[in-house]
């Protein structure tokens, strides 16, 4: 024996595996254990918590990139609703600005020239604040290349390491199966264990170095993000100082030529109310005013009501007070003549007995 060495190494046996071992049976059952690692994945059973605990790192870039890449699309649409609220209050400001230059033109005194004067200042800010979109567009496309470029290449490699995971989880499904029923005296069950060993350490490096750049991309996408904002945003901070500092000259200005001048009491109303509920207001005032009216006639009628029971009451005590007056008369006169009546009967009676 010369000492020699013939054997191989670990990476020159997979290779060879990987070599021979290309028959459908083995196809067939990568294809098994990946579409059960991906049922397990879609369904949300629990997997093996050390196998989870070492993917923690990546799933925390993973959550970077998806917060990156959600704040994109709610930034772009918060751009495009500030830039059409932008056109509304400058339209709005200059359709303000004309109407009170137009009104002030028809008012000869100090009122009229200092409505003149406003007019004109809101007129002049509704041109200053069309100024912030041009900032804005630029921001607005910066933002959608980068999304279009940048984070669309980050989301293919994050694809492609999701599959090759799958892969690798798959992988040690299979090789934890084939360890259970393992036999080290069998010489078939060795080879197949090898086999599917062989078959961890391949998708292993492959998901490594998937693994490797998926991190690295989320970390150059949240640099370039923040450069990209800070250099666009400096545009528009620009534009709105200077924005701010004209208009508040402007007002300032305006401000100065009101000192001296004598405002107006004006009055305003908190609520307007419906033609509805005016005519229903209306119809109970005038309900109301019936009842007081009638409880004020009432009132009136009461005094003249007791009078006539009083006149009546009185009338009623001089009928019976002139009644028995007249029959005490008729009872006087009665008493009178009744006895020459009797004398005249008993004269009469003696005459007839004469």
């Amino acid at each position: 024996m010369d000492g020699r060495n013939y054997g191989y190494s670990r990476e020159q046996y997979d290779r060879f595996i990987q070599s021979q071992d290309t028959s459908v049976v083995n196809k067939f059952q990568q294809k098994y254990w990946r579409t059960k690692q991906t049922l397990i994945k879609v369904t949300g059973k629990k997997e093996d918590e050390h196998v989870v605990a070492s993917d923690a790192d990546l799933d925390a870039k993973l959550e970077v990139f998806h917060s990156i890449q959600r704040t994109c699309m709610e930034l772009l649409k918060v751009i495009e609703q500030y830039q059409r609220r932008i056109c509304f209050l400058s339209q709005e400001e200059n359709e303000l600005g004309r109407f009170l230059r137009s009104q002030g033109s028809q008012d000869k005194t100090r009122a009229g020239k200092i409505m003149q004067a406003t007019g004109k200042a809101l007129c002049f800010s509704s041109q200053q604040r069309l100024a912030l979109r041009t900032p804005l567009c630029r921001l607005y496309q910066e933002v959608e290349t980068f999304r279009y470029r940048a984070i669309s290449d980050t989301w293919l490699t994050v694809n492609r390491m999701e599959q090759s995971r799958t892969e690798y989880r798959g992988a040690l499904l299979w090789m934890k199966d084939v360890s259970q029923e393992l036999d080290p005296d069998t010489f078939k069950q060795m080879e197949k264990f090898r086999k599917v060993q062989a078959q961890v350490r391949l998708s292993k490096t492959s998901f490594d170095k998937l693994k490797n750049d998926v991190c690295q991309k989320v970390d150059l996408l949240g640099a370039s993000r923040c450069n990209l904002l800070s250099h666009v945003l400096t545009m528009y901070q620009t534009t709105l100082l200077h924005f701010w500092e004209k208009t508040s000259h402007t007002m300032a200005a305006i401000h100065e030529s009101f000192k001296g001048y004598q405002p107006y009491e004006f009055t305003t109303l908190k609520s307007l109310q419906d033609p509805v509920n005016k005519l229903t207001d209306q119809g109970a005032k005038k309900k109301s005013r019936r009842r007081i009216k009638g409880k004020k006639d009432s009132r009136e009628k009461s005094p003249d009501v007791d009078e006539q029971l009083i006149s009546l009451d009185s009338e009623k005590h001089k009928e019976e007070s002139s009644h028995t007056v007249h029959s005490a008369s008729l009872h006087h006169s009665g008493e009178g003549f009744s006895p020459g009546f009797e004398e005249e009967n008993l004269s009469g009676n003696q005459n007839t007995g004469e």
